[in-house]
């Protein structure tokens, strides 16, 4: 019976034991909180908490978290530079792309032209001998008969033809007394004139035209030699 209880002591001794630990360490943090001091373990490193590696031995820890933002820093920037050289080159090429699109264009559009004309001066080449016939044809009617409803009817047509051509671009080549011009004069022989200079056009035998100041038919001409 004496030993049941002293082991019962025993128990009660080291219950308060425990407790009296127990609120000594509750004391501690609870002093630690009011002086705004921090416990063990929650001292850690910044850099280490920031960055999740550990400050080398012996370096201080502000200076080490510095050095570390200044490299993630300049790794941003480094990066921010690739991306403004990269935006660079791409508007580089957009704007290289335009141009070339527009020279293109141009060059589209030329040709697109020239295709015009060339088939426009084909289809003028086939009407200038109709209209050389009108010509011949109205030179030939007597004088008396140049007031004939039907010669007056051929006058009208041929005017029109020519009003129409003029409209187009289509305009006669001046030739008679005119200075010879191998760019639009063809010379087909000489002639002796004493009252014209040497050189020049002393009589067109066919009517030569041009087209939008290219030639579409020169002028056959007779020169004062």
């Amino acid at each position: 019976m004496a030993d049941q209880e002293k082991e019962i002591l025993e128990e009660e001794n080291v219950e308060e034991q425990v407790t009296a630990e127990q609120s000594e360490e509750a004391a501690d943090a609870s002093g630690a909180e009011r002086t705004g001091e921090e416990t063990p373990q929650q001292d850690e490193n910044p850099a280490t908490e920031e960055l999740g590696e550990e400050t080398p031995e012996g370096e201080d820890p502000k200076t080490w978290a510095e050095k570390r933002a200044a490299k993630k820093q300049a790794k941003q920037d480094k990066k921010a530079d690739a991306a403004k050289e990269k935006i660079a080159e791409l508007e580089d090429r957009v704007k290289r792309q335009l141009a070339e699109f527009e020279n293109f264009r141009n060059r589209t559009e030329k040709e697109k032209q020239a295709m015009f004309e060339t088939g426009a001066k084909s289809v003028i080449e086939k009407i200038l001998p109709v209209i050389d016939n009108f010509e011949r044809g109205l030179a030939t009617v007597p004088e008396d008969q140049q007031g004939d409803a039907f010669v007056d009817g051929m006058n009208k047509i041929y005017k029109q033809m020519m009003t129409e051509l003029e409209n187009i671009g289509v305009k006669p080549i001046q030739a008679v007394g005119c200075e010879f011009d191998p760019n639009l004069h063809n010379a087909v022989m000489q002639v002796e004139d004493e009252e014209l200079e040497s050189g020049t056009v002393a009589q067109e035998l066919q009517k030569g035209y041009t087209y939008r100041d290219s030639v579409v038919r020169h002028s056959m001409v007779s020169v004062v030699s």
